[in-house]
């Protein structure tokens, strides 16, 4: 079984242009995510998949595989198929590019779920919330499961409602790792957008809507997205942090 680790690094991102690029510690944040991916003991390819050439240049500086991609992608599921229809691999694993404090072992953990289970066609990671500030955020996904650990839905809003206020409710967040089979990644992209996944704003409903499963695999390590220059700033503590 091959596993296909892909990277999709877009240029124009809405609220942080280039980020991809952004310099933390001295190097390309996508140097990050690439270096810290390929520490995964299940992964057999590593590509960066962009849209633009000086992410071409940039990557290739530091030893990474790229393919250069249409700049028409409304996502990066579409934009890993693109790779992935001229490239072999039986599971495939859509690393976010924003994501510079991501574990090889959360990369490992997804697939080695998929592994297990070959009834499942798509697969993410999840983490218990424990910044209660987090649940009334709408940038924090959050994610309800069965017992199964298959996800029933992910929204913006504070899922599941503590009616009574029990103290040990548990709420689950979403982080945006993805493993897909790569039939099902291919027949996925073409289906069109759910009702439930233009309303949230959440690609991942498009599966739920259509009766797919997704499989959750629960980490307590936690990462931290890109999305604002000041963001860097949050990276660059964690960092230090880890260094002392």
């Amino acid at each position: 079984m091959k596993v296909i680790g892909i990277i999709p690094a877009r240029w124009a991102s809405t609220r942080f242009e280039g980020k991809v690029l952004a310099l933390i510690g001295g190097k390309p944040m996508i140097q990050h995510v690439f270096e810290r991916s390929r520490k995964s003991e299940l992964l057999n390819d590593l590509i960066i998949a962009t849209d633009d050439e000086r992410v071409v240049v940039a990557a290739e500086q530091f030893g990474a595989k790229t393919v250069l991609t249409s700049k028409d992608h409304a996502s990066g599921t579409d934009r890993i198929a693109e790779v992935v229809k001229s490239t072999e691999g039986d599971i495939i694993v859509n690393i976010q590019g924003d994501e510079p404090l991501i574990s090889h072992t959360v990369i490992d953990a997804l697939v080695a779920a998929l592994v297990k289970d070959p009834s499942c066609s798509m697969g993410t990671v999840i983490k218990v919330v424990t910044a209660k500030k987090e649940l009334k955020d709408p940038n924090v996904v959050k994610v309800v499961v069965d017992g199964a650990m298959n996800a029933l839905y992910f929204s913006r809003s504070i899922i599941p409602y503590n009616r009574d206020g029990h103290e040990d409710a548990v709420y689950y967040k979403h982080l945006g790792i993805y493993a897909y089979r790569r039939d099902f990644l291919l027949a996925y992209k073409d289906l069109p957008k759910s009702n439930l996944e233009q309303t949230e704003q959440l690609e991942q409903l498009r599966a739920l809507e259509f009766g797919y499963k997704i499989k959750t695999v629960v980490t307590d390590i936690e990462t931290i997205g890109v999305d604002t220059p000041e963001d860097l700033a949050r990276i660059e503590k964690q960092l230090s942090k880890r260094r002392g």
